[in-house]
């Protein structure tokens, strides 16, 4: 058997990492059984390298190994795809196919990403692995298969059957040798030396100078949380080979490369613990509407005081449930009789403010406010959408949308 350094040279597999030590032993240890394998870990990873050593060390090795993407194949042709199918069993069935299951036959198929399996597949699946039998798709013939099966997803499958979306009985069938992969953050030890080998790469690809880093951006890389792993990680080198002629790399340059990621990270951590977290633009826009209200509120009673010539006085935050009643209402160009009199201005919002008491039994629903505000807005533009889009801060097309669903589009 060969040692782990010549097996990491012949699949090109760059760390001294002690789990990925683990994991590559793993894999040469259950080569040469038939046991169904279950390989885990996160995106880019480098989950389909192991499926291969695990094929070459088995006694399968000069038979067929397919590799198939299960993410990537449309639910509806997935069956066909796997099992294969009959001539016009289905639109677009001119003739009979053969699955990866059936060309297999001998050797090993590598199930990437079997989260995405449909649950019918899946059952379809647990028959292959218990019983080496499938069916074709649009044939009643049941036919036999020898093929090793190794699976591989970065879905966690024990939480995927909880919520009903894996099988629990396939899981277990699946999941007889399990194999996890270590992401790239617990590896900091491998990265400048992966960084190193792409640069390096890049450089013979391209014919220029490999790119070299600092010591400060070699820290940097190590500190970064990389969530697209090993993968990631590759296509940063690419980018800072390519797009600086400096050879010599530091942090700052580095760092210009990691804003995106950096951000996408931070934006979970930046929101503070309890802060909501909005899910619609009617969430929003009801928030800074809300928000507004105990100014404007407040504001009333300041121009109220103001106007009866009484001292300002501090108010207690005014209920929920006051409506904004006066935000969209015509301007005093656009009424009949606008006040012209501080008299009547003052006793118009007296009345505004006397009227408080008499809504608060008025419903809370959003629904039921978001169709108001967006009929006053309407009323207030003279049934111009454009202007009313802007008054309530959304798109038209938000707009047109809203009035269909309240059905104040006639």
């Amino acid at each position: 058997m060969e040692d782990i350094r010549s097996i990491k040279q012949r699949f090109e597999i760059i760390g001294n990492d002690v789990k990925l030590d683990r994991a590559i032993e793993k894999a040469v240890q259950v080569a040469p059984t038939d046991f169904t394998v279950l390989i885990t870990g996160e995106s880019g990873a480098g989950k389909e390298i192991f499926p291969r050593i695990i094929h070459s060390f088995s006694a399968r090795k000069h038979a067929q190994y397919t590799a198939v993407n299960c993410g990537a194949i449309p639910e509806g042709t997935i069956d066909s795809e796997l099992f294969g199918h009959e001539k016009g069993s289905f639109t677009g069935a001119l003739s009979d196919r053969k699955g990866y299951f059936e060309v297999s036959d001998g050797g090993t198929i590598f199930l990437d990403e079997v989260g995405e399996l449909p649950l019918a597949t899946q059952a379809k699946l647990l028959r292959v692995l218990e019983a080496g039998e499938f069916i074709r798709v649009g044939s009643s013939k049941v036919q036999k298969t020898n093929v090793r099966v190794i699976a591989a997803t970065n879905v966690d499958l024990p939480a995927a059957v909880k919520n009903g979306k894996f099988r629990e009985d396939l899981f277990y069938r699946i999941s007889t040798i399990p194999i996890q992969i270590p992401p790239l953050r617990e590896r900091k030890g491998d990265i400048p030396l992966l960084f190193r080998k792409f640069a390096a790469d890049f450089a013979e690809k391209y014919r220029m100078p490999a790119a070299r880093l600092t010591d400060d951006a070699a820290r940097l890389l190590e500190e970064y949380r990389w969530p697209g792993n090993v993968r990631q990680l590759k296509n940063v080198a690419e980018q800072v080979s390519i797009l600086e002629r400096e050879r010599l790399i530091d942090a700052a340059t580095l760092r210009e490369y990691l804003p995106a990621q950096e951000a996408s990270l931070l934006a979970v951590t930046a929101r503070a613990e309890g802060e909501p977290n909005f899910a619609s633009e009617r969430e929003i826009l009801y928030k800074i509407l809300f928000d507004m209200r105990k100014d404007v509120n407040d504001l009333k009673r300041l121009v109220y005081d103001i106007m009866r010539k009484e001292e300002p006085r501090e108010e207690v935050a005014p209920p929920t449930s006051i409506v904004l009643r006066d935000m969209y209402a015509p301007r005093p160009a656009e009424t009949a009789a606008a006040p012209t009199a501080h008299k009547g201005f003052a006793r118009e919002k007296e009345e505004s403010i006397q009227d408080t008491e008499a809504v608060e039994e008025e419903s809370l629903s959003l629904e039921e406010k978001e169709r108001e505000m967006i009929a006053r807005a309407l009323e207030k533009n003279h049934g111009k959408r454009k202007l009313a889009a802007q008054d309530l801060g959304i798109s038209e097309r938000t707009l047109y949308r809203k009035l269909k669903e309240y059905n104040l589009d006639k």
